[in-house]
């Protein structure tokens, strides 16, 4: 075996060595996902399909009181643009959902479930208020189980279903 002669360069090098083998190791172990963030993702993902079916379920719900009440229009449109914009925020940057995907399932959420509409202008309102309010309640409770960035969508868009149900239900 040869003798190497212990300088001050050897050192370095070995030191250099060991120390770029520890911090390569440390990076792997913080870049590895934490035990049950796997799952953790999978449910947050679940959340966020829910509650984009759930706005797209309410936006046929206005689309349809809107096609039987003409005259709500002033009053729905803005309301109902809002809903569109929470499906697009639990969709946008969604690994299973495509824009174009967002649209064609609004379209045909409205389509095939158009929910019945009652005949007077009051009652439709109210049956929406009733729905925003419904939603606005089960989204509040998905804030316990969702991470904390999701929670604040979720709670955003509670904040708004329950501000639709006050503006629907308030006296002309």
């Amino acid at each position: 075996m040869p003798k190497v002669a212990l300088t001050r360069r050897t050192t370095l090098l070995a030191g250099a060595a060991l120390g770029g083998a520890a911090l390569l190791s440390g990076c792997a172990d913080e870049a590895r996902p934490a035990p049950g963030a796997a799952e953790r993702s999978a449910a947050a993902e679940r959340v966020r399909t829910h509650a984009a079916r759930d706005s797209r379920a309410l936006l046929a719900r206005y689309d349809a009181t809107l096609a039987a009440h003409p005259g709500l229009g002033a009053r729905l449109r803005v309301l109902r643009d809002e809903v569109a914009h929470h499906i697009e925020a639990f969709t946008s940057g969604a690994p299973s959902t495509a824009p174009s995907a967002s649209a064609t399932s609004t379209a045909a959420a409205t389509s095939d479930s158009a929910p019945g509409v009652p005949a007077d202008e009051r009652s439709a309102r109210t049956a929406l208020a009733d729905a925003e309010r419904t939603l606005a309640d089960s989204r509040a409770a998905a804030l316990v189980s969702a991470p904390p960035e999701l929670a604040r969508l979720l709670a955003s868009v509670a904040a708004a279903g329950a501000a639709h149900a006050y503006l629907l239900t308030e006296a002309e």
